[in-house]
């Protein structure tokens, strides 16, 4: 069995009549229906994933990054199938309604180059193509650069791979502009510890800075580890510093991810300390003085849509990745 785009195509407009039917005629309490769409976001998701988990991350994301969103479901043995249907919106009190397109496009391992070949028409022209890749499998399938060559950044969680090594490798490598859920984990990390510096008292003191201690849950450093390290060393070298990295495992306990952060310096210089606190919260140490600072879980969605606001290259996280990939390697 294949598909025809020519169909798929046609069903959207299909639907956009049948929305927007009910106003035209005048019903009573009918909404207009306003057409919305700033990227095309093809997501590729296992067969056995929970579709409406994807959906309410899809439904959450549309008002700040509307999008005609392409649902490639892959499983074994699944024939080639296609649907379509809307994600709508009431942001003006009801009186009009925003809406969205979705499809979504089923088949099994051996059809993903096919696939590839569907979505090409379906994409909207002229806008970005971002492709989100939530399995490792997937990324490890031979039909996944044809999907990946339609797009203009491709994004992932590393920490969904059992060996970040190899994949921060290959997002380095990567031809493709890379986006890593991991990586946005990191922002309110990042932005303590910049906090931290915007007193000019301690950014002087930079250049004092003579180690890194960057500890981690778990047996093996996870991607964050590794960004977390590289963003670092990449900051205090521009300041004028030639710190030493230490990576430490913190192996009795179940959690994932960073535990603490430590910089030090020669006598005079400034010294701090941001570790993971109980609950969703830091606790920072700068020269002695210590203060508690929120450090909420984020969820899918808002990783998510972290990433999809740089639709196509991010130099500061490229520039990371590039040394974080380098980190990496030499702990092999």
């Amino acid at each position: 069995m294949t598909l025809d785009p020519e169909r798929i195509l046609k069903d959207l407009s299909e639907l956009w009549t049948s929305l927007a039917a009910p106003a035209q005629e005048g019903a009573q309490g009918a909404a207009a229906v306003l057409r919305a769409c700033s990227m095309t976001l093809i997501v590729a998701a296992e067969e056995a994933e929970d579709p409406g988990e994807i959906g309410e991350i899809l439904a959450a994301l549309m008002p700040e990054h509307p999008s005609r969103a392409i649902v490639v479901r892959v499983g074994r043995g699944e024939n080639l199938a296609a649907r379509v249907f809307e994600q709508c919106w009431m942001p003006f009190g009801g009186r009009r309604q925003i809406c969205c397109e979705q499809i979504e496009i089923r088949g099994d391992d051996q059809s993903l180059g096919e696939i590839a070949g569907v979505v090409l028409p379906l994409v909207v022209p002229d806008l970005p193509v971002i492709l989100w890749c939530r399995s490792p499998r997937l990324y490890n399938m031979a039909g996944l650069p044809e999907l990946s060559a339609l797009a203009h950044k491709l994004v992932l969680d590393s920490a969904r791979f059992a060996d970040p090594i190899p994949i921060l490798a290959r997002l380095a490598e990567s031809p493709l502009p890379p986006g890593d859920l991991a990586w946005a984990r990191l922002t309110r990390w990042r932005a303590l510890i910049a906090q931290v510096f915007d007193n000019q008292a301690y950014l002087a003191k930079l250049p004092q800075v003579s180690d890194v201690r960057v500890s981690y849950f778990g047996a093996r450093p996870s991607a964050s580890a590794f960004y977390m390290s590289a963003w670092l060393l990449d900051g205090l070298q521009k300041a004028g510093s030639r710190p030493k990295l230490a990576l430490e495992a913190v192996e009795d306990s179940p959690a994932r991810g960073l535990r603490e952060i430590e910089l030090t310096a020669a006598e005079g210089g400034v010294e701090l300390l941001l570790r993971l606190a109980d609950g969703h919260a830091a606790e920072v140490r700068v020269d002695g003085v210590i203060s508690r600072a929120a450090l909420p879980e984020a969820n899918e969605y808002a990783l998510l849509r972290e990433e999809l606001a740089i639709p196509r290259r991010d130099p500061v996280y490229e520039r990371t990745l590039e040394r974080a990939s380098r980190l990496a390697a030499g702990f092999a």
